[in-house]
């Protein structure tokens, strides 16, 4: 099976951006990711940053900036649009997920959002939490939007589809293999409040999980780890070392 280009979530590196986020994207480039997927710009203009990315040799494979709500639509679509992407993200918090009631106010705003974007050639997708992997009224959360949402695309955080060991991570993969566009890779304990560590350091299984995905559909795996008690930048490190030398995705080095 061909390898998946990888790339890395920036909000993992949010700290270390705050300070000098050239010299971030620069290190970054310099591991061997094949590209990044930012949540904020950090002064930079979305113009400014695509080019930046670009000369490094990297691609910009989707966006957490802005995250799509009703209200900036048009904002979104123009971001979309200067960072060359036909996808748009958003995502949601556990009050919109507690309830089947919830769930479906939920998936109809979506549904407002998805009929918006269409109009413009671009597809939105969500990116979950543990609280989508919970179950409500007899059935996974995510199990009761997605037939709600018919149109709506994936980006699956693997570690939280997980639930702390509650759900087996590849057969969420392989339940919405046909929606997902993007894997989210992240690793630890498996404990609630507990912080990540590198991929490959902690308990997740990454062979099955990827093994599940429709390598036809995913677009990239991207590493987000949000937060570590190690130094940050050497754990995205090493979880570029750990994908790429087991043969699990693609880098540029």
């Amino acid at each position: 099976m061909e390898l998946k280009p990888i790339a890395v979530q920036l909000y993992s590196l949010r700290e270390e951006a705050k300070q000098d986020f050239r010299g971030v994207l620069q290190r970054v480039a310099a591991i061997g990711y094949k590209g990044v997927e930012p949540a904020g710009f950090y002064n930079l203009a979305p113009k400014e940053f695509r080019k930046i990315v670009e000369d490094l040799g990297m691609k910009i494979y989707s966006s957490h900036g802005p995250w799509a709500k009703l209200d900036n639509l048009n904002e979104v679509v123009e971001t979309a649009g200067v960072l060359g992407l036909d996808i748009a993200s958003s995502g949601f918090g556990p009050e919109q997920f507690k309830s089947l009631d919830a769930i479906k106010a939920t998936a109809e705003m979506v549904n407002r959002m998805v009929d918006h974007l269409a109009r413009h050639h671009i597809k939105l997708f969500l990116h979950n939490h543990w609280w989508e992997f919970t179950v409500v009224e007899g059935r996974l959360a995510y199990d009761h939007f997605a037939d709600l949402c018919p149109n709506v695309l994936f980006e699956i955080d693997t570690y939280w589809a997980a639930n702390f060991g509650a759900n087996d991570p590849a057969a969420q993969v392989k339940k919405f293999r046909n929606r997902t566009i993007l894997l989210h890779l992240k690793d630890g304990p498996l404990e609630k409040d507990k912080a990540h560590v590198a991929v490959g350091a902690g308990k997740m299984k990454f062979a099955p999980i990827l093994a599940a995905m429709d390598p036809r559909r995913v677009r990239a795996l991207i590493v987000e780890l949000d937060r570590c008690d190690t130094d940050m930048f050497t754990a995205v490190e090493q979880s570029y070392r750990y994908l790429t030398t087991h043969q699990l995705a693609a880098g540029n080095r």
